[in-house]
């Protein structure tokens, strides 16, 4: 078959600042804010916290690592990276990677659509004084009640982010988020600044830093930990690996992941802080655990909303900057999503805007169901959170498929921090460390007494998801040799600098 490029070398990111700050707002999203307080509060606190660091050091980092050489070496999206590294049989892995993060997107897109209903709540003084939880609980209700609201903020955030997609690198995603970013971090420090000052916060701060050594043993804890990786720093996604598709011949392959998931943990921990802090602050310890463990949902509108009110400055000041840190959370990360299906709808051969209003289409009716069902919404986020451990399973493989000290290599030759054996160590234990995480998962729900896990229909449980997973294979492998054949070449090396022949490329 004759070669094929997609001319994507031409767009790259103006400097280092724009792809970090890109990658930096790919992984701070509303996982980092709503997601992790609740994790926080299920998984025992400061225990919960060192356990989500270890897996930033054993996961996340080298992870992200393989993607940015999966992305910046093959110039495609996840489906042309997966075949022209490990050959034309394994397509349907960068598939797969692809469904698992569209299914995100769609329930994502949702999510974000609340929080700007919300900030609108908020601005127009909604969450006064004498609101509480229970007038927060009918608001919600009410809310997501009523589809002619819900789908209407979820077509306002799908469109938002489909006009910055369609604008390309420089003029869209880099303009965009070269503000959005830093703009978000000044929100949080001045919410976790503003937390820490009010009276009782130390309450706070100790629940959510001081841990808990026996809860090390607790299987659940480490799983959520793990998922809650996956979910806030975005590795496994292959979001990271589109974003390096623009990424310029030098950069340092290891301290870019290391700022990366620094600064996205950073974001957590400042979230973490203007959240518990505050809920801890104005009511008592026992409201402040029920609140932090009542989910995502819960915690967010109903339990926080109703404290906005009781705190000095809440309603003009906390509430309103929030909800506008929620939204542009939301917003860096589902743009870096679409871009991710985006590019690879440009890879069979599709101008950019074609791409991007196919894509808003299927993303708007991909979310109708979580958007007119919460019971949906739940059902998608474990499915799709879950199967994000898969997704990177499946990029740590395409490494020794390539040859790990071959990738060990390519990845040291623009690092300033040098990737030695410790990164080789790390992605060859992935099928360990995947066994025990993945396999403690399927222990605890076979084994839960409170659980169905053979239903493939209850919101919450192993059947569900392995028929979805399941599905997603299937067509993907049916579909293998349609999206090798039809998918762009591009300008992989077979050798330190050498282009690879199309031969060559089937062979690897």
């Amino acid at each position: 078959m004759a070669s094929k490029t997609t001319g994507v070398a031409r767009e790259v990111f103006s400097s280092r600042f724009a792809f970090i700050a890109a990658a930096i707002g790919m992984a701070v999203g509303t996982g980092n804010i709503w997601r992790f307080p609740r994790d926080v509060g299920a998984g025992g606190g400061g225990t919960f916290i060192l356990a989500l660091v270890l897996a930033n050091l054993v996961w996340a980092i080298p992870l992200l690592m393989s993607e940015s050489l999966l992305g910046s070496k093959a110039r495609l999206g996840t489906i042309g990276a997966f075949r022209d590294f490990m050959g034309r049989k394994f397509a349907w892995m960068g598939g797969f990677m692809a469904v698992v993060t569209t299914g995100i997107l769609f329930y994502y897109a949702v999510v974000c659509g609340w929080a700007i209903r919300y900030f609108f709540y908020a601005i127009s003084g909604r969450f006064t004084a004498d609101i509480d939880s229970q007038q927060t609980q009918q608001l919600w209700d009410g809310f997501v009640s009523n589809p002619s609201q819900t789908l209407a903020f979820h077509a306002l955030t799908v469109v938002l982010v489909g006009l910055v997609v369609i604008r390309g690198l420089k003029g869209g995603l880099q303009a965009v988020l070269n503000i959005t970013v830093p703009a978000l971090f000044v929100i949080l420090v001045m919410l976790a600044v503003r937390a820490v000052m009010l009276p009782g916060a130390g309450e706070g701060l100790r629940y959510l830093f001081v841990p808990d050594w026996s809860g090390f043993g607790d299987g659940r804890m480490w799983l959520g930990a793990f998922v809650q990786m996956a979910f806030s720093t975005g590795a496994g996604w292959g979001l990271y690996l589109t974003y390096s598709v623009y990424m310029r011949k030098k950069e340092d392959f290891a301290l870019n992941s290391a700022i990366v998931i620094s600064w996205n943990h950073l974001a957590s921990l400042l979230a973490g802080i203007a959240v518990i802090c505050t809920v801890f602050a104005v009511q008592s310890p026992q409201y402040a655990t029920e609140a932090v463990e009542a989910g995502d949902q819960g915690l967010m509108f109903v339990y926080l909303a109703s404290l906005f009110g009781q705190t000095p400055g809440g309603t003009w000041f906390l509430a309103p900057l929030f909800f506008l840190a929620l939204v542009l959370a939301g917003l860096s990360s589902l743009i870096s999503m679409m871009e991710l299906a985006v590019r690879n709808v440009i890879d069979f051969g599709v101008s950019r805007r074609t791409a991007v209003i196919t894509m808003v289409v299927i993303t708007f009716i991909g979310g109708v169901p979580s958007a007119i069902d919460v019971d949906v919404l739940t059902n998608q986020d474990g499915v799709w959170g879950v199967g994000l451990l898969i997704s990177g399973l499946f990029a740590a493989i395409a490494m020794m498929k390539y040859g790990l000290e071959r990738a060990r290599s390519d990845l040291d030759i623009t690092s300033d921090f040098r990737v030695g054996t410790w990164w080789k160590a790390l992605i060859g234990l992935f099928p360990v460390l995947f066994t025990v995480v993945f396999g403690w998962f399927i222990h605890l729900a076979v084994t839960s007494p409170s659980e169905t896990w053979y239903d493939p229909i209850q919101t919450w449980s192993l059947g569900t998801m392995l028929l979805q997973w399941g599905a997603v294979a299937v067509v993907m492998l049916l579909l293998n040799n349609y999206l090798a054949r039809k998918t762009a070449r591009g300008p992989i090396t077979a050798d330190a600098g050498a282009p690879a022949s199309d031969q060559q490329r089937e062979e690897v």
